[in-house]
């Protein structure tokens, strides 16, 4: 990698706890609800990390392993890094309750709540660019500044950073059983992001973990793809499924899938702390095009044009229209058989892939038809 910050010290040493006050303050006026502070040492993770990939759980994420060390060795990843600030951002778009309402349809097309407004990925990187910009200026203030001080890169989702381990001991919250982090204060329903820089910043207090004896989230998830605590296995998740995988779904993961065409939510729908859950302020996040209460014979209407144009900004758009036509047909596959389903599913076989079309006589079948 060609970047590196550099160690130099600066010339005049800022106040730095003073600089994190203010730090915070900038944070919240660009809309992040929490900043927290840690090194880089993530040794314990990386173990756990490495365990999870020698058997194999990440499925065909082979980008997993193609990084390496890189991934919890910040310093590795950028050169000179020293300090991780980490933020979290709600992105809730309605209650728990409408959420899971959804879930009991099954004529009702279910996507993961953070993917029903614009993606999240251009929203955040840009926040925090301004926000390290303004580390910047305030540092470039002080006299005799070295303008090797106060050097950063920004990642949101973008790069193998262990952006949950990260935020845990930048004191954001903890790793619940399901892999997800959860905040004490605001449940799980969140986004973060990082800035990796070469300032010394003091750091925070680690998490604690508040799980304790409970396992709601193991015993809702739909697949038991939580095979043991503080480990999801990726090739039984909704998620990896619907998402990541490219190729066929395995039969025997089809019937439990559900109405869910794009991720999964149940075991954050399960954990008793999203009882403190916020809505999201950011509008950006609020659903486009229906996506929370549309059906899934609405959504397996739209040919590839009408997908691409409508999904332009969302998330949903890099699984390609494949996976989501092939997402939806297994969805209708698990509805009650009606004529209209039945003579969607046979119309659409003749305008996709083999891949889909297997997966539409699958569906056809379990119909009934």
């Amino acid at each position: 990698m060609s970047e590196k910050l550099s160690t130099n010290p600066p010339v005049t040493q800022p106040d730095w706890s003073a600089l994190v006050r203010q730090m915070r303050q900038w944070a919240s006026e660009l809309g992040f609800q929490q900043l927290g502070i840690t090194d880089t040492d993530l040794s314990a993770h990386e173990t756990h990390l490495q365990n999870w990939l020698d058997t194999n759980q990440h499925g065909d994420m082979g980008y997993m392993k193609k990084h390496g060390s890189r991934r919890s060795r910040p310093d590795e990843l950028l050169p000179g890094t020293v300090r991780v600030i980490s933020v979290r951002m709600d992105y809730l778009p309605e209650s728990q309750q409408q959420a899971a309402s959804h879930l009991q349809d099954p004529v009702s097309a279910y996507l993961a709540r953070y993917a029903l407004g614009r993606d999240y990925h251009k929203l955040m990187r840009k926040r925090l660019q301004k926000l390290s910009q303004r580390i910047q200026a305030s540092l470039a203030s002080l006299p005799g500044h070295n303008h090797k001080t106060g050097e950063y890169r920004v990642f949101v989702d973008s790069a193998p950073v262990l952006e949950k381990a990260l935020a845990e001991k930048a004191g954001l919250g903890w790793i619940g059983k399901h892999s997800n982090l959860i905040n004490d204060k605001a449940g799980s329903w969140f986004f973060l992001g990082e800035i990796y820089t070469n300032l010394p910043l003091p750091v925070d207090a680690p998490a604690e973990n508040h799980c304790g004896t409970c396992n709601q989230c193991m015993v809702a998830c739909p697949t038991d793809a939580i095979v043991a605590p503080y480990r999801v296995d990726a090739r039984r998740c909704i998620s990896y499924l619907t998402i990541e995988l490219r190729s066929a779904i395995p039969v025997e993961f089809r019937a439990q899938i559900g109405n869910r065409i794009y991720g999964c939510d149940d075991c954050q729908l399960a954990c008793p702390w999203n009882r403190f859950a916020q809505l999201t302020n950011e509008s950006d996040f609020l659903p486009r095009h229906g996506l929370d209460t549309t059906s899934l014979l609405q959504l397996f209407a739209w040919d590839e044009q009408q997908f691409l144009h409508r999904m332009e900004g969302s998330a949903i758009r890099r699984i390609g229209y494949d996976c989501w036509v092939r997402n939806i047909a297994v969805a209708l596959g698990n509805c009650d058989s009606q004529p209209e389903i039945i003579s969607a599913l046979k119309a659409k076989r003749a305008y996709v892939s083999d891949m889909v079309v297997e997966h539409i006589d699958w569906a056809v079948q379990r119909l009934g038809s």
